[in-house]
């Protein structure tokens, strides 16, 4: 949108004889009054939705401007004053007819008399070589208003001459280019350039995050050397980068004609334009021309909880697998971010324990300074009754989509006081080290409270004596993956015992390509090849899988080539697979496999013949052009035929970006003695022990225990049913985009978009010594909304796009393992179960009055359930063939 302008007829004394010297903007002419006519009108839709079938308004008038000051030592400096007159609000499309929320209403009635009264107050611009020194405006008026008349007031700033320059105008502080043509000039703003402090945020990752363009040109037409017309135009489009069809557009158009030219009065003599100013009205002040912030009043709108209220039946525990609890979930974390600190812990105290997680999960995501004081006063880490809400808060945390140096500090003071429970204690440590890494990627690393929490994960990884306090630690860099902690890394992974060596090792594989050096390269190489210590099956292949994945060199795959034969028969199996997988999916160490397996050193039969029921497979759940979602699923298993660790994981990958949606860990380990067999190398002396951990995008999450001992483990089998553990429940914010845009005509538009799931991931370990069989089931449950929300606000009207989509799915991997024999019969199955997926949008004008006009669509459809082919080494046990390929499986989809 650019600006009105056009108004000034005669810009150089060449135009016009009562312009004595050269000006290098516009200039008025003196002791004439100018008449024109303005209107500015806004567009709002989907990206690739037509113009004509959008909402929106138009506000037009009559423009009135008169030269009041020229300064009598240059003609560059002068004073002019803009009055709007006869006001007028209607459609922008004209197809609306009796549907029209302005008919019937005249501009009293629709602007409200106030501020029509404040509109319709002139307002005084003094210019200088063309450019905006102050804008003068009465300092009581209604900011919406004083917005529209400084949107007016940018046009009259232009320049004649090409050139790139800075301007300071309602957009900001703002990079524009002029390109001077015969008969008419064009200014170029580049928007992304505007200095402008507004309120707002979105998502670290990409993944999750908004692309946006926007463009404004406005063009001054000239014709006999006089400028007879302005017209402008910005347009602000946004997607959402998961899912393509969460998208919207602003169109916002400006045009200024001169009609007619009168007799106005005469100049006012004097040499300071202050004294002019005071001499027309001394109510006027020297205002900021840059668009100022408003919040419209929201009439008739319910309280917190009156709001709470109303939703909290949807947010039931038996509702959560349902669209409709996220929904409103979303919703009432709007209204948490305005509410005060009192209504939110009133909130908290009052309400029950059944809906009480997730009203925490709420509190926490709003992520506003009131929310924060009142969910810390509300819960005590010093007791025990609470151990769950205390523990969703620290997930929300985690997950938090813009967090702030603030909640890191809480988190910091909580873990230098006392718990009730050493898991929350670690789970404050783990999220810490999450919090740590997110705002690092916002460029905070050198915040005090970021500086002082590095030093703690560090420093107590340093001094931690307990075993664990150091897995503590290392989970905590885990997850905020220091540059600076990959020394210590190292030395626990070549040096520390087999869980601790294990859990250092998979940090590590966490690091980006740049981390992965020459040094950390030789001590992964020692820790594979066993050349100062031997280590457990799970860091060696963990320790090889970060080499193949970050850039291998010859040596190093051939060498890893030329151990397989030489392995623990599992181990060789594995290593073998993981080779294949590397292969079959065209990753970046492909091609150097293929150059090493041209020798036949590497690649012979006895060495690709081994047997074995381990494996590695990479498949693809959907792709687009501009996004692809995969799995991956590797299982090792001992020589015994007994589960060592499962992998299963989901990323998405969108352009350069990538997420960690999800990863599953299962691990076992000292159970061979159950059977009579043999452990393998390096695992003689191993504990009992059985386990889950989680990765939720990209947050370890504190794993969950099974078992751990061999007196736990008996009487967890006498004793427990095959019914899965709940490793994560809860209700997540993860797309969070706020924006707010000041339009060059002087109205608002705000951009949100918000996406959140309920998800439940649960797991189960099922063992039996009477049917020599084992069985491991991870199920996935998630229910997803999207929800975007696009408006354009003038105070007394607004137009606004509403646009979701929302999916209930369901995701379950099943490994069943009989070691009856050897080699043991093997079946992988992973499903995704049919899920249905709606889309609405909502398309609306409304008055402040209350009336409005309302257009809704709806899509609906189900998207077929999928099986995965995963790597079997025996198909007879399953129930299912899965076929052959990846690409048979995918459906298109997101990885949710």
């Amino acid at each position: 949108m650019i600006l009105l302008a056009v108004l000034f007829l005669c810009f150089i004394s060449s135009y016009s004889a009562s312009v004595k010297g050269h000006t290098t903007g516009l200039s008025l002419n003196n002791d004439r009054l100018y008449k024109l006519t303005y209107s500015t009108e806004v567009f709002v839709n989907q990206g690739k939705g037509k113009l004509q079938d959008s909402v929106g308004y138009r506000i037009s008038s009559n423009v009135d401007v008169v030269l009041l000051w020229r300064n009598p030592d240059g003609d560059d400096d002068q004073l002019i004053q803009i009055t709007i007159k006869d006001v007028n609000v209607e459609n922008v499309n004209q197809k609306r007819g009796e549907k029209s929320i302005f008919k019937g209403k005249n501009p009293t009635k629709i602007v409200r008399k106030e501020n029509l009264e404040a509109l319709q107050r002139p307002v005084l611009l003094h210019l200088v070589h063309g450019k905006v020194k102050n804008f003068y405006s009465y300092e009581n008026e209604p900011v919406a208003i004083q917005n529209i008349k400084r949107g007016l007031a940018s046009l009259f700033q232009m320049q004649l001459s090409s050139g790139t320059t800075n301007e300071v105008d309602i957009s900001g502080d703002c990079k524009v280019t002029y390109q001077g043509h015969q008969d008419k000039v064009i200014k170029v703003k580049t928007l992304d350039s505007c200095k402008i402090e507004r309120p707002g945020f979105t998502a670290i990752n990409q993944v999750l995050g908004v692309t946006s363009k926007a463009s404004s040109v406005t063009t001054y037409k000239i014709e006999d050397s006089f400028v007879i017309a302005v017209v402008a135009e910005e347009t602000h489009a946004f997607g959402l980068n998961f899912l393509r069809t969460i998208t919207g557009k602003i169109v916002s158009k400006q045009k200024l004609e001169l009609k007619t030219t009168d007799a106005g009065p005469r100049l006012m003599s004097g040499k300071h334009v202050e004294a002019i100013i005071k001499a027309v009205d001394s109510k006027y002040k020297a205002l900021p021309i840059e668009g100022q912030v408003f919040q419209s009043e929201c009439k008739g709108c319910p309280s917190l909880s009156e709001h709470w209220q109303s939703i909290r039946k949807h947010l039931q525990p038996d509702n959560l697998s349902k669209a409709e609890s996220v929904r409103n979930f979303l919703v009432f974390i709007q209204h948490l971010r305005t509410a005060k600190k009192d209504e939110i812990l009133q909130l908290l105290k009052t309400e029950n324990k059944d809906v009480l997680p997730q009203l925490v999960d709420a509190v926490t995501s709003a992520q506003t300074p009131d929310s924060l004081d009142a969910i810390l006063d509300f819960l005590d880490f010093k007791s025990d009754s609470n151990v769950i809400l205390q523990e969703r808060f620290l997930y929300a945390c985690g997950f938090a989509s813009h967090p702030d140096e603030e909640l890191l500090r809480a988190l910091i003071s909580k873990f230098k006081g006392s718990f009730a429970s050493n898991d929350i204690r670690e789970s404050v440590m783990i999220i810490i080290g999450a919090l740590v890494r997110k705002l690092c990627q916002s460029d905070g690393c050198k915040l005090k409270g970021v500086v002082e929490a590095k030093k703690l994960i560090l420093g107590g990884l340093e001094k931690a004596e307990k075993k664990e306090d150091i897995v503590m630690y290392l989970l905590a860099l885990k997850n905020a993956l220091l540059p600076e902690g990959i020394p210590l890394l190292l030395k626990y992974a070549e040096t520390g015992e087999g869980p601790i060596s294990h859990l250092a090792t998979t940090a590590i594989q966490r690091y980006d390509v740049p981390f992965i050096t020459d040094e950390v390269r030789k001590t992964l190489n020692r820790i594979y090849h066993q050349n100062r210590k031997v280590h457990e099956k799970t860091v060696r292949t963990t320790a090889a899988a970060i080499i193949l994945n970050n850039n291998p060199s010859y040596m190093e795959v051939k060498n890893i080539l030329l151990s397989i034969g030489e392995l623990p028969k599992e181990m060789n199996k594995y290593m073998l697979s993981t080779v294949q997988d590397i292969l079959h999916f065209e990753m970046p160490a492909s091609k150097m496999i293929r150059r090493v397996l041209k020798e036949m050193v590497a690649h012979n039969y006895d060495r690709f013949a081994k047997s074995g029921s381990s494996s590695a497979y990479t498949g693809y759940i959907g792709r687009t052009p501009h996004s692809a979602s995969t799995y991956s699923l590797d299982i090792l298993y001992s020589g015994s035929g007994i589960l060592r660790r499962s992998n299963l994981n989901i990323f998405q990958y969108i352009g350069k970006s990538q997420l960690h949606g999800s990863q599953v860990v299962i691990e076992a380990q000292g159970l061979e003695t159950l059977i009579a067999a043999t452990p393998d190398e390096g695992e003689e002396n191993l504990d009992s022990f059985a386990g889950l951990s989680v990765i939720l995008f990209d947050v370890q999450l504190r794993p969950v225990t099974f078992f751990n001992g061999y007196s736990d483990l008996m009487s967890k089998m006498l004793s427990a049913s095959s019914d899965p553990v709940s490793v994560v429940k809860a209700l997540a914010l993860l797309i969070d985009h706020s924006q707010e845009i000041q339009l060059q005509s002087g109205l608002k538009a705000n951009i949100d978009i918000k996406g959140a799931l309920a998800i439940d991931i649960s797991g189960a370990m099922e063992f039996s010594l009477w049917y020599r069989e084992s069985k491991t089931r991870v199920k996935n449950l998630l229910a997803v909304v999207i929800a975007g929300d696009i408006t354009v606000d003038s105070s007394f009207v607004k137009a606004g796009l509403e646009i979701s989509a929302e999916t209930e799915a369901s995701m379950e991997f099943i490994s069943t393992v009989k070691f009856s024999q050897y080699p043991f019969l093997v079946c992988l199955q992973m499903d995704r179960a049919e899920a249905p997926y709606r889309q609405f949008e909502t398309k609306y004008e409304r008055l402040s009055t209350g009336k409005g006009y309302v257009l809704r669509k709806r899509k609906e459809m189900m998207v077929a359930g999928s099986e995965f082919p995963l790597h079997q080494e025996n198909a007879n046990m399953c129930k299912v063939v899965f076929p052959p390929q990846p690409e048979s499986a995918s459906t298109g989809g997101g990885w949710f």
